[in-house]
Formats: C-alpha cells, structure tokens, sequence
C-alpha cells in the first residue's frame, strides 16, 4: 500500500514536471512567430500544443536513454525518482520566475544524478553514456545551433538580397508557420519522451514492470506525456517567451525562420539518436547565430551571459538540490 501510495505521488510529480516543462520550454517553439506577429499568442500557443503532441509520440530512443542509459535502472527507487523530479521542478520554476531560458532536460538528468549518487554511489551511473549523450551534446549543441543559424541566414541573405523586402517578408511570414511547426514537434519529440522514461523507470521501481523484455515504454504512458506536454504549451510560460523573442535580437520573419529550421533539424537528428538534447540550447544559439548575420551589435550579449549562466549552473545545481532532498527525506525517516 506504502509502496503504490509513493508510486502514485511520483508519478504525479513526473505529469507536474511535464507540464511545467510545456509551458516553461513553450517559448522554443513560439517565441519566434509571436515576436514576428505571425500570429497572435492565442493562436500560436494552441498551434504549438497540436504540434508539441504529434511529436510526442514519433518515437521513445530519448525515453529510453533516460529511463536505463544514464544510471542503473536496478539501483533506482521510488525515492530517487521523487527527488530528482523535485529538484528539477524547483529548479524550472525559479528559471521561469527569473525569465532564464535554462534547459529541463539537464535539470531532470542533474536531479537524477544527484539522489542516484547519494542513495548507491557513483557506480550507479553510467559513465560513458552520460559523457556521450549528455556531456558531449550539452557543449556540441550550443555551438551546432549557432553555427547552423548563422550559416542559415547568410544563405538566405545571399540568394535573396536583391530581392524586395516587403515581398520576403510577406513570404516568410508564411514560410515561418512551417518552420515554427517543425520546431514544435522537433521539441515534442525530445522533451516529451524524457518524462515517459522517468514514469517507465518508476513503473519499474515499484514492481508495476519489468525488465525482462527489455526497457519498454507503455503506450498509455506516452500518450499521458503527450497530452500533459500539450496542456502546459497551451499555457505558455510568457516571461521566457519575452526574453526569446525580443531581449536577445529584434526579429523578423526570416530571422525566425533561419533560427527554428536550423534548431528543428538538429533537434529531431538528436531524438533519432535518443540524444536528450536540450531544446532550450539549440533555439537560443541558433538565435543568437542569426541575429550575428546583422552585426555583433545586434544580439545583445549581457541577456546571452546570463542564459549561459543558467546553463552551465543547471546540472550541478540540481544535482546538489536532489542530493539534499533525497539527504532530507532519509534523515527524517530514520528519526521517526
């Protein structure tokens, strides 16, 4: 009864993650075409939700890599589980309050390295995996991102720059209604599926799967994680959404084009590969690539610095947050 109660409670507080990582990651798909007026950000946030649930449910290899490639699935409780989701939904909403685009996928990975060490050591992670799916990408993407958009717009710039400027903008307002899609669904494809492997790996821990098939994520799981992703798009996480779209460049449609085809692609390559990749890294650089294009001036850098910040801080953050939950929670079972 104890066991299911705190199955239950985790499984809660993974949904709680998820919609807070929906709304507070809302800004990756949308802030571009709500900075751009292509529409308004009614319309842009049901058409991020549709989209943030198509992806969804295109494929579970990021699901598994958080479920069993990063620590010992064996050597994971119900406790672990719960603090890591905790630590990373404390950790989201202090960066949304601060309008910091930080990345949810690095809080989730942080908390659950965190309470993994404290609860069976380091020898519960797995090492090369972690260096190859996360560390690896976590500094490869930034610099991917920018490059890419950076490249992007120059090519657009050349091809197009005889053209008349009022006819390429009408053109990419409407070319940006894809691009925006596809960031959309490249977001649902990676960020969805890190929660159906945290609730799959909960589902484990307490005895409701298991593992002899192999590490499986159940269809109803997947399509909880969809629909919960979409409802918290739905409600947009408007301060991050601000900084996004308008603090870092003042865009226009064929900036936010260059910017969400060049962050999609490398998005959807990632969750192919079952790469957790933060979504929140590749759309700000690819970003702040095409806002280079204009001139250096043009991307303001002490907005930049501070999203660094964030970044570089969010995985040893939640690391220790996780770590002194699951610290909190043992001390205060032992003494009752």
């Amino acid at each position: 009864m104890i066991t299911l109660l705190i199955l239950t409670a985790v499984i809660l507080t993974a949904l709680a993650f998820e919609f807070i990582n929906g709304f507070h990651d809302s800004a990756n798909a949308i802030a571009t075409i709500v900075s751009t007026k292509v529409l308004t950000p009614r319309q842009a946030v049901l058409f991020g939700a549709t989209l943030e649930f198509a992806g969804a449910l295109t494929g579970t290899h990021v699901a598994k890599t958080i479920g069993s490639g990063i620590v010992n699935a064996e050597m994971v409780t119900l406790t672990v589980i719960f603090c890591a989701l905790s630590a990373a939904v404390l950790w989201n909403l202090l960066t949304w309050w601060l309008g910091l685009p930080s990345s949810s996928s690095h809080a989730l990975i942080g908390g659950l390295l965190g309470a993994a060490v404290v609860k069976a050591g380091v020898g519960s992670i797995h090492v090369l995996t972690f260096l190859n799916k996360v560390i690896v990408p976590m500094f490869a993407s930034p610099v991917l991102g920018f490059c890419t958009g950076f490249l992007l717009m120059l090519f657009l710039i050349r091809i197009l720059y005889k053209a008349n400027p009022q006819k390429v903008n009408k053109k990419f307002r409407r070319l940006q209604l894809v691009s925006a899609g596809l960031m959309a669904l490249s977001h649902g494809s990676n960020d969805a599926q890190k929660t159906m492997g945290i609730i799959t790996l909960a589902l484990i821990a307490g005895g409701v799967l298991h593992t002899k098939n192999g590490f499986e994520i159940p269809i109803y799981v997947i399509l909880i994680c969809a629909i919960t992703m979409a409802a918290g798009t739905m409600n947009g996480g408007w301060k991050i959404i601000k900084t996004m779209g308008h603090k870092i460049i003042k865009l226009k449609p064929i900036h936010g084009f260059a910017a969400e085809t060049s962050a999609a692609g490398i998005i959807l390559s990632a969750s192919h590969m079952g790469i957790p990749l933060s979504t929140t890294h590749v759309i700000s650089t690819a970003i702040m690539g095409v806002g280079s294009t204009l001139n250096a001036n043009a991307v303001k850098w002490r907005i930049v610095g501070n999203i660094i910040i964030a970044w570089v801080l969010t995985i040893p953050a939640c690391m220790l947050l996780s770590a002194g939950i699951y610290y909190t929670i043992c001390h205060l079972a032992a003494s009752l």
